[in-house]
């Protein structure tokens, strides 16, 4: 339901504007079928971008890429809780290298 309100909002702004609009649709789930249904909700009302956290894992990364490659969807990766994992130099991993 969410994502419907965002949609027409995104909608009405480019009508009003005659630009083009956009809303970064988080499809994050606790499965990757749920993220799957997510994100074919969020193609069908119109969306051209989705976006996950990458503490979901690096295999769900790469399934979603491929979903969103394969379905001419833009893929963005929210860096959630990257403090935590990222703070401090000798412990965690680079942004870059994922």
């Amino acid at each position: 339901e969410r994502f419907s309100y965002v949609m027409e909002g995104v909608n009405r702004a480019a009508t009003a504007t005659g630009e083009v609009k956009g809303s970064y649709l988080n499809v994050t789930a606790g499965t990757m079928e749920q993220m799957y249904e997510r994100a074919e909700f969020a193609k069908l009302i119109g969306s051209v971008i989705i976006m996950i956290d990458l503490v979901i894992g690096n295999t769900a990364i790469q399934s979603m890429a491929i979903w969103a490659r394969n379905n001419d969807m833009i893929l963005h990766l929210h860096r959630a809780g990257n403090s935590t994992y990222a703070r401090q130099k000798n412990h965690g991993i680079n942004f870059r290298v994922i």
